[in-house]
């Protein structure tokens, strides 16, 4: 398996940031801090939870800010309830599948969260293999994460192709050598073209999604 599709989750495989945003409201509001769209998509939106804490809550130790966000996404999961992917993603998974291309999905959101969102959409099974940036020593900005998912697959990210809605997902991916999609669930299309996008698309089921990914697929790999 030289080539792979690489899944961020959250605004890529389902449009959930409304959700999260209603957790950090509740949660943080304990706290005297109140998070706004503008802020949740300014300083939170694509940041890893440490960095939030950070962020949001400088006034409490790092024990004390870890425990906040776990409230947080336990607060989020309960709220969970019944939630539908992206429009396409099944087809493109069966497109996958039909070409022996391997699959991830690639997150900075915790495990349990991965795990949860992953069987309400009906796609645990189908994506079993889940990166979790937090796991690592570095999260997304960093490619780190896009390139442990590569190694674990043994695909090469010349012929491959990473989902992203957010800036510091696709800077990840870019940093990792992929060619990335834009899910416009969060950001106007020129905005994640800007950042380096090579297509912007409303969702999955888009033409230019597997021209994309035929044309990556049959890019020279490293020459042995």
């Amino acid at each position: 398996m030289t080539a792979a599709l690489l899944f961020d989750l959250d605004g890529t495989l389902l449009d959930s940031d409304s959700a999260h945003l209603r957790a950090f409201q509740h949660v943080f509001a304990a706290y005297g801090v109140t998070v706004d769209e503008r802020s949740y998509y300014t300083r939170i939106h694509g940041s890893d939870n440490p960095a939030i804490g950070r962020d949001f809550l400088p006034h409490l130790s790092e024990a004390e800010q870890a425990a906040v966000m776990a409230a947080k996404e336990a607060r989020y999961r309960e709220d969970l309830g019944a939630v539908e992917p992206i429009a396409g993603v099944n087809a493109l998974l069966d497109f996958a599948a039909a070409r022996g291309l391997g699959c991830a999905v690639v997150s900075n959101a915790p495990r349990a969260n991965v795990d949860a969102v992953l069987t309400a959409l009906g796609l645990a099974a189908r994506l079993p293999l889940r990166v979790v940036g937090v796991e690592l020593a570095r999260a997304k900005p960093d490619p780190l994460p896009y390139q442990t998912a590569l190694t674990r697959l043994g695909a090469e990210a010349v012929r491959s192709v990473a989902f992203e809605d957010s800036l510091s997902g696709l800077s990840a991916a870019k940093g990792a050598g992929l060619a990335v999609v834009g899910l416009t669930t969060t950001l106007a299309a020129d905005k994640l073209l800007a950042a380096g996008a090579e297509i912007a698309v409303a969702d999955f089921s888009d033409p230019r999604v597997a021209a994309l990914i035929e044309a990556r697929v049959a890019a020279p790999g490293k020459q042995a």
